[in-house]
C-alpha cells in the first residue's frame, strides 16, 4: 500500500511531467487544421499519422504498451507513475439476487466497490449521492446493519426507499443537497461515508467536510470537470504548491480529458461518436469557407439517437444552431470526405492526449488524497476493479 512518502513522490513526479509536456497534451487537435503543437516535437506528428488503423486503435486502448511515442515522450515514467495497487478484497461474489433491478455492469461495479468498504461495526455507514440507494442496500445486506443515504432528488429517494422496504433492508434515504449548508451535519467521527462515482464538486465537497468533521471516507471519484470553477484550484496545499512551482495550470476543459476514455462504450455508441465527430469536422471545414474565418466554431453535442440522418442534415442543423447562413447549393461530398479524412488524423494526433489522460486523473486523485493527509488521515489509494468494468476505477480510503 502506498505510504505517504510514496504518494508524495508520485504526486511530485506527475506534476513535473504534466507541466513539462502541457504544450503537447493540452491542445485539442480537432480545433486545428494542422498539428496543434507545431514544431515542439519534430517528427512526432509524422509518426502518428503513419500509424495503421489497428495500431492507432491499440494505442487508444493501451497507450503505455509498446508505444512508438516513447521516442518523444516519457512513456515509461508515466506508466510507472500511474501503476497503482489493486485494492480488491478477494472476497466471494455477492449473491446475484442482491443485484435485482440493477444494471449488470453497475451491479458488478457495486460489488467491487463494496468489497473495499471497511466492514467495521464501530462505524456507522453513510452513502453520499446515493441515487436509489443500490450501494446502501448492498452494504446493509452484507454487514447486517443500518445504512443512511443522502440524495437530492426526491423521486430517487422515494423509489429507493420502496426498494429497501420491499427487500427488508435497514436503509433510510434522506433528501439532501450535499452542496447546501448543513450537509456537514451528517458527518462526524465514527461515521464512514461511501461514495461510488460522485461527480466533481459533489465529491470535493465530501472531502472538505470529512476533513473538517473527522468522518472516514471511501471514495471513487468521477467527472472532475463538473465544477463551477473555470480554472482548477488544487484541493490540497501541497497540490497548489506543486502547481505553482512547476507552472502547471488546469482549466475545466483540461479536467474533462481525464474522463474521456470509452473502453466500456458499446460498439454502436462508438460508431455514432466517430460519425458525429467526422461530420463535425466536415462542417468545420465548410463553416470556415462560408464565414471566411479560419477558426474553429464550437458546435453542441448531438445526443445519441438524435443525430441527423445524413451529413447535409447535420450541417444544416449545426448552421442553424450557430447562426451560420449556408449557400443554397452546396456540394456536400468534398466536405464530408474531408471530415472523415481529418477524423482519421485527429484520432492519431489525440494519442498524445490519451497518453496523459490517466496521469492527469491519478494526479487529481492524489490531490484529493493529499487533502486528507493534510487533515491528519492515513490514506490508501489504488484501484477497486479492472478498467474494462469502468475506467473510473480509482479509489481512495481513509484509515
Amino acid at each position: 500500500m502506498p505510504s505517504e512518502p510514496a504518494l508524495e513522490a508520485r504526486f511530485h513526479a506527475l506534476t513535473e511531467r504534466l507541466a513539462e509536456w502541457q504544450a503537447l497534451w493540452r491542445p485539442l487537435p480537432f480545433q486545428h487544421r494542422g498539428v496543434p503543437w507545431g514544431e515542439r516535437a519534430p517528427g512526432l506528428a509524422e509518426a502518428l499519422l503513419a500509424l495503421s488503423d489497428d495500431e492507432a486503435e491499440r494505442l487508444q486502448a493501451r497507450p503505455f504498451d509498446a508505444s512508438p511515442l516513447a521516442a518523444w515522450l516519457p512513456v515509461d515514467v508515466l506508466a510507472e507513475a500511474v501503476d497503482l495497487p489493486d485494492l480488491v478484497s478477494g472476497e466471494e461474489a455477492l449473491p446475484a439476487s442482491w443485484g435485482e433491478g440493477i444494471g449488470a455492469r453497475k451491479w458488478r461495479q457495486i460489488q467491487a466497490f463494496a468489497g473495499c468498504v471497511a466492514s467495521d461495526d464501530d462505524e456507522a455507514l453513510l452513502e453520499w449521492c446515493a441515487g436509489k440507494g443500490h450501494l446502501s442496500r448492498t452494504l446493509a445486506r452484507r454487514d447486517g446493519r443500518p445504512v443512511t443515504g443522502l440524495e437530492w432528488q426526491a423521486s430517487l429517494c422515494e423509489a429507493g426507499q420502496v426498494l429497501a422496504e420491499r427487500q427488508g433492508q435497514p436503509v433510510t434515504l434522506y433528501r439532501q443537497d450535499v452542496l447546501a449548508e448543513g450537509a456537514g451535519d451528517w458527518l462526524a467521527p465514527g461515521r464512514r461515508v461511501a461514495a461510488l462515482h460522485a461527480c466533481g464538486d459533489l465529491h470535493a465537497r465530501l472531502l472538505e467536510l470529512a476533513a473538517e468533521r473527522g468522518a472516514a471516507v471511501t471514495l471513487a471519484p468521477c467527472c472532475y470537470h463538473r465544477t463551477e470553477a473555470v480554472d482548477y484550484r488544487a484541493l490540497s496545499n501541497r497540490g497548489r504548491a506543486l502547481m505553482a512551482e512547476h507552472g502547471l495550470t488546469l482549466s475545466r476543459e483540461d479536467l474533462a480529458m481525464a474522463v474521456q476514455e470509452t473502453v466500456t462504450a458499446p460498439q454502436g455508441v462508438r460508431r455514432h461518436r466517430r460519425r458525429a465527430n467526422a461530420w463535425r469536422l466536415g462542417f468545420d471545414r465548410l463553416q470556415r469557407e462560408v464565414r471566411g474565418r479560419d477558426e474553429y466554431l464550437p458546435v453542441p453535442s448531438c445526443a445519441y439517437g438524435r443525430l441527423p440522418g445524413d451529413f447535409a442534415g447535420f450541417c444544416r442543423w449545426a448552421a442553424e444552431n450557430k447562426g451560420v447562413t449556408l449557400p443554397e447549393e452546396v456540394d456536400w461530398v468534398p466536405f464530408e470526405t474531408a471530415g472523415w479524412r481529418r477524423q482519421a488524423e485527429v484520432e492519431r494526433l489525440e494519442l498524445v492526449r490519451h497518453l496523459f489522460r490517466r496521469p492527469l486523473e491519478v494526479w487529481l486523485v492524489l490531490d484529493r488524497a493529499w487533502r486528507l493527509v493534510e487533515a491528519g488521515y492515513r490514506v490508501r489509494l489504488g484501484t477497486f476493479c479492472e478498467r474494462e468494468l469502468t475506467p473510473r476505477n480509482l479509489l481512495l480510503e481513509t484509515r
